[in-house]
């Protein structure tokens, strides 16, 4: 159940915190008052598409807050299920923040694309705008609600069914792979063959790409490595040069003549021999470095002719970097190609063991389709007789309603029907579709209608219908309002309504107004106590004059649905 509805600076609501109780909650105001803004509201925070224009022209950003009180455990269960946490106390918080034209979006604190949250939001609440009563004129929302009333029949039947279906499709996608002419086919064995072979003459190794990268490397840098370590040999003396060696020689024979002089120069002459031994182990140490690096001309070509064929075949085969080893990668292209070619050249053989599979799966879709189609024909007819009874509780005295079944020449994941709503409105009528004979009025009945039965299988708890009631009046709309009395005591509902005949049925009366403050004009929300509800009951009896026999008829009115 949604219990409070929070927005901050959105068109022209500056801020309202309305809170919503069971049953059937009634929000009316003048026209123009702002009544649509606060389900656009709602909207907004169940993830609807945002405009630039929607924050107020004063204020940097805007926010929705919708809370729900979730008592319904099936709900609570599906939720958990994709990952949202529910307080212990059952409430669940949607939030949309929107700066700069970018929005946020919170579940109970954790942050969701849209994508996600629609997920979410449609297992909490359904919205039947001023416009939705149209679908119905599509003849997939009609198999839609039939496959509503249907679900727990038909369910597993789906399941299986779309289960078929996609391996149905997927052995008509393999099939396209060998629709090709025999020209066709001798250049594709062919091409294959040769990148085969290719490959195969390469007689590559596991890890030989990186290994002859690696000496590639070493060996263009051998020159260079040589002469520099030519020129650290020669400046540390080796070779007979007069280098670093022979200066710290030296200065040790001379530190050895002082000491004899004074034995306080000792420490310096042992640091002098301690140096003179590094550096004749460096200098051996380099030399013989220099000794073992070998620089080989006609080697070096070889490694670099190999590594451009590693690239060669690199660029040509490493498709799928699967591998950090780019010759595995290569070698499997390589056996993807083989297996390109067994199936090219023994292609008329799996073709007819794939047609042969393909008639084994269409026999299948056929029979559970079969099933599907009966179990609909089944429901269909209950669904029929108990939306033509509650026309009936909606001034539709006379009508008769059916669904009408056409088969579908082609496969298709939810079945082979085609179906279609049919009504006669008036005796001595053939049925027509809806759309032949209902008017936009008649279409909001029609659609509160099957709401009414849907309700009573529906996990939803909450119901919002913005202005349902369009063309109707009267008789017609007394029923409505009737109708609508009694799904509320299902389900929560609230309701953007013109006719007093709905809005004295209200729990809870809600009053939407538009003021203006310091040239800025705002939308406000109030909670109506019962002499407030009667007086707005009466201005919309009475329009712009409210006399005090428009006040008794309003408070008649109220007393009738209370009694």
């Amino acid at each position: 159940m949604l219990i409070n509805v929070n927005v901050r600076n959105l068109a022209l609501i500056k801020e309202a915190d309305v809170y919503f109780d069971e049953g059937l909650n009634i929000l009316t105001g003048e026209t123009g008052a702002g009544k649509s803004i606060i389900i656009g509201s709602i909207l907004i925070a169940l993830g609807g598409k945002l405009s630039k224009d929607m924050v107020r022209d004063d204020k940097k950003e805007a926010l929705v807050e919708l809370v729900f009180s979730l008592q319904n455990r099936n709900i609570v269960d599906k939720l958990h299920n994709m990952g949202v946490s529910i307080e212990e106390d059952g409430q669940l918080i949607i939030s949309r923040k929107i700066l700069n034209g970018r929005s946020t979006i919170k579940v109970n604190g954790e942050t969701f694309n849209v994508s996600a949250l629609k997920n979410v939001t449609e297992l909490l609440i359904d919205i039947h705008g001023q416009h939705d009563h149209q679908s119905l004129l599509k003849r997939d929302k009609q198999l839609v609600i039939l496959d509503d009333f249907a679900e727990e029949d038909i369910k597993d039947l789906k399941n299986e069914l779309k289960n078929e279906y996609q391996v149905y499709q997927s052995l008509k996608d393999e099939l396209k792979e060998y629709d090709i002419d025999d020209d066709a086919r001798n250049r594709e064995i062919s091409f294959c063959q040769f990148e085969i072979d290719e490959i195969d003459n390469a007689h590559l190794k596991y890890g030989e790409y990186e290994e002859v990268e690696e000496a590639y490397k070493k060996m263009s840098s051998a020159k260079d490595i040589i002469f520099k370590m030519n020129e650290v040999y020669e400046l540390l003396g080796g070779g007979g040069f007069d280098g670093t060696s022979d200066r710290i020689s030296n200065a040790l024979k001379t530190a050895q003549s002082a000491s004899e002089l004074d034995k306080d120069i000792d420490g310096i002459t042992e640091s002098l021999m301690d140096l003179e031994s590094i550096c004749q182990d460096t200098v051996r140490a380099v030399k013989e470095y220099v000794d073992n690096m070998s620089f080989n001309e006609e080697e070096t070509i070889a490694v670099e002719q190999r590594l451009d064929e590693l690239n060669r075949l690199r660029q040509k085969y490493e498709q799928k970097k699967v591998h950090n080893d780019i010759v595995k990668n290569i070698l499997e292209y390589r056996n993807s190609q083989e297996e390109k070619l067994n199936k090219l050249i023994d292609l008329e053989n799996r073709k007819n063991l794939i047609l042969d599979k393909i008639k084994v799966s269409e026999e299948k879709l056929d029979q559970l389709s079969e099933k599907l189609t009966e179990r609909r024909k089944k429901n269909a007819s209950v669904l029929a007789d108990n939306i033509e009874n509650v026309l009936k509780g909606l001034n539709f005295l006379d009508a008769r309603f059916n669904i009408e079944f056409n088969k579908c020449e082609h496969f298709r994941e939810n079945g082979r029907d085609d179906i279609e709503f049919v009504i006669a409105t008036n005796p001595g009528e053939d049925l027509k579709p809806l759309s032949k004979v209902a008017s936009g009025g008649e279409l909001s009945r029609i659609m509160l209608g099957i709401k009414t039965i849907m309700a009573k299988r529906d996990d939803i708890e909450t119901l919002i219908f913005d202005e349902i009631d369009t063309g109707i009046s009267g008789r017609t709309a007394q029923m409505v309002a009737e109708r609508m009395k009694e799904i509320s005591k299902i389900h929560q509902i609230i309701c953007i309504t013109h006719l007093p005949q709905i809005a004295a049925m209200a729990d809870n009366h809600y009053l939407i107004e538009k003021e203006v403050k310091d040239n800025i004009t705002e939308t406000n929300i109030y909670l109506l106590d019962d002499e407030e509800s009667v007086n707005e009951l009466a201005r919309m009896l009475g329009g712009v004059e409210i006399t005090k026999t428009v006040l008794d008829n309003a408070r008649e009115m109220k007393s009738l649905v209370n009694n």
